[in-house]
């Protein structure tokens, strides 16, 4: 059985990137430790550590990608909520047995090896919840 280890990450939607690391970086005073294109979701990620977890903020390269269509519709702020468990394909099991709408019936990998699915708002009370499993 799979459980959840922590909050991993809570990532912001932003219409101007440099804008949003001008407020949390410049002001707030949370570095930046990478920024990154991640091209199968169509978005430049910049991560700010904090304690055990971060903020991203995600910026999309793309006017036809999810990521765009989320922000004309709803606008620029909280996107997602990231949570670490630590078997991906136990958890996706669990939440299929339980009639979870799942927006990755099967865990996606970026270029780094990290693997993600994403639970569907729907059956998140109107959150957009990615489960995340970090790769030793």
């Amino acid at each position: 059985m799979s459980s959840i280890k922590k909050i991993h990450h809570v990532a912001i939607a932003v219409t101007d990137l440099q804008q949003a690391l001008v407020f949390w970086q410049d002001i707030l005073g949370i570095e930046n430790s990478e920024l990154r294109d991640i091209p199968q979701e169509e978005a430049q990620v910049a991560f700010l550590p904090l304690g055990e977890s971060e903020i991203e903020l995600v910026f999309p390269t793309s006017n036809d990608s999810g990521l765009a269509k989320y922000i004309s519709k709803r606008g620029a702020g909280i996107h997602h909520l990231c949570l670490e468990v630590d078997n991906l394909e136990a958890m996706l099991s669990r939440l299929k047995q339980n009639n979870i709408r799942l927006i990755n019936e099967e865990p996606r990998v970026d270029q780094s090896g990290r693997r993600y699915a994403f639970i569907h708002p729907e059956s998140a009370f109107g959150v957009l919840v990615e489960l995340y499993e970090k790769i030793p």
